[in-house]
Formats: C-alpha cells, structure tokens, sequence
C-alpha cells in the first residue's frame, strides 16, 4: 500500500509550483496593457493587467461640445471597457496555468 503522506507531499508540491507560476503570470501581465473605447473612440483608456489605468485619451472635439456629463460618460465607459478586457486577458493566462481548472480567488 502506498504512503498517504507522499502523495499529500506531491499535491503540496504541485499546489507551490502553481502558485510561483501564477505570481509570474500576474508579474508579466502587469506589463502587458488593454485599450477600451468609448463613443467611437473618441475616449480611449489603457490599462495593464494589474488593472491599472495608465493613459486617457479624449478627442477634443469632445470636450468642446461643452457636455461635462456626456465627457465622463465616456470616460467611464472606455474605462470600464478597457478593465473588462484586463480581465478577460488575465483569465485567459491563468487558465493556461490552472490547466482550465476553476480556482476561487483568480479573475
């Protein structure tokens, strides 16, 4: 019969090497970036996978319309775009690292 504690050794063992997998794979996507739009793409924002925003664009044709309202708006649907798409990047790579396996806590 086999040991029970070496194959609970072997599953920590493989639960560790994950993880370092899955801290590499959030360590690179933090570099990788996303564009979300908005009304066009008059707004265009950019974001990491580490769900950061890192650059708004607006069209100035927007901003003299005079419509504050409308402007955020769009801001915050480009945003909202481009952090949705983090997302789904960011589940797409630590699906490639789970094997597809649902891991409670991950994007």
């Amino acid at each position: 019969m086999k040991n029970p504690l070496a194959n609970m050794g072997n599953i920590l063992k493989q639960a560790q090497a994950m993880q370092a997998q899955m801290a590499k794979v959030q360590e690179q996507a933090s570099v990788k970036t996303v564009t979300g739009t908005a009304g066009g793409g008059s707004v265009t924002v950019t974001a990491n996978g580490a769900m950061q925003l890192l650059g708004i664009v607006i069209d100035p044709e927007v901003v003299k319309s005079g419509d504050v309202e409308m402007v955020q708006d769009l801001v915050m649907a480009a945003s909202n775009d481009a952090l949705q798409k983090a997302r789904e990047m960011m589940a797409h790579e630590m699906k490639a690292v789970t094997g597809g396996m649902n891991v409670p806590g991950l994007f």
